[in-house]
């Protein structure tokens, strides 16, 4: 089993990688927030690092849901990942997740001052994984799917927002713990429709946003959720870091430049690459901005 399971996380979850991630999404939220609330004495101890595997332990479930919700359909279009080729058995990866729930549920009961939002997290992410009930509407219907669905990133900054306010005693309703909560909600937004754009001659049965909507409209709805997914870093970063705003404008013109480019013609690249590499350059900006902002303070 422990052999079937390298298999499964070596392929679809690497560990080490999605536990950095874990941290570099907690301290991301956790600091931003912190930082224009004006706390500059952090008391780090061990609920910083159970917030953080918490995050990594619930999206290696959502992982690991997906994986069994899409069985069937895996072994028609993509036989060879690591449970449709039989390599790796459902039971595996069930008896795995369901001893990290329990660990993680319980480190949060006894550790953390926001149980409550740890509940509601993982209640979210538990009617996710039923298709809130309605799996013949929301497996047929792929915009339904990403409405329910989606939103699960949002509660998830949240549940680290709650802890941030509890513990420093910060007020709970603000303009910027309102934007943390979207700052990574919508790049989660534009990779999962980015995903699934192709271009023409690359459509197959694998229902996509490009085969329902066209491959422009679906890259223009994109566009505008990148100009608020930079609106939002733009307000977190305004009181903390000038050049953070210079930067994250550059990128934003290039990501948008990219499009352009991808609509005149979409064979040159998938799209998806543009979306990956501006997440990848806007993140890391981001924790630029806290660490710069640490070191040096208002630039």
């Amino acid at each position: 089993m422990l052999q079937r399971l390298n298999i499964y996380f070596k392929e679809r979850y690497p560990m080490i990688p999605r536990l950095f991630l874990g941290a570099l999404i907690f301290s991301e939220i956790y600091f931003i927030i912190l930082l224009n609330c004006g706390v500059r004495k952090f008391d780090i101890g061990i609920q910083e690092g159970i917030c953080a595997f918490t995050v990594f332990s619930f999206l290696c479930w959502l992982r690991i849901a997906d994986d069994l919700k899409d069985y069937d359909l895996d072994c028609r279009l993509f036989p060879e990942r690591p449970l449709p080729s039989g390599r790796v058995k459902k039971k595996d990866v069930s008896i795995f997740v369901s001893i990290l729930i329990a660990i993680t549920i319980i480190l949060n009961f006894i550790f953390m001052n926001n149980f409550f939002f740890c509940l509601l997290l993982y209640s979210y992410g538990t009617l996710m994984a039923v298709w809130f009930f309605q799996k013949y509407k929301i497996q047929k219907s792929l915009p339904m799917a990403l409405v329910t669905h989606n939103p699960v990133q949002m509660v998830m900054n949240i549940y680290i927002i709650s802890f941030a306010v509890i513990k420093y005693h910060i007020p709970a309703i603000s303009l910027h713990n309102i934007m943390a909560a979207f700052t990574l909600y919508f790049p989660a937004l534009i990779w999962e429709v980015s995903r699934k754009i192709r271009a023409p001659q690359d459509e197959t049965e694998y229902v996509t946003y490009s085969k329902l909507f066209g491959y422009k409209k679906s890259v223009n709805f994109i566009a505008v959720v990148t100009i608020l997914d930079i609106s939002t870093n733009l307000i977190l970063v305004w009181n903390l870091n000038k050049l953070a705003i210079v930067l994250l404008l550059v990128n934003l013109l290039w990501v948008m430049w990219k499009f352009h480019q991808f609509k005149q013609n979409p064979e040159r690249f998938p799209v998806v690459y543009v979306v990956e590499r501006y997440t990848y350059i806007q993140e890391l900006l981001m924790i630029f901005t806290i660490i710069a902002f640490l070191i040096w303070g208002k630039i």
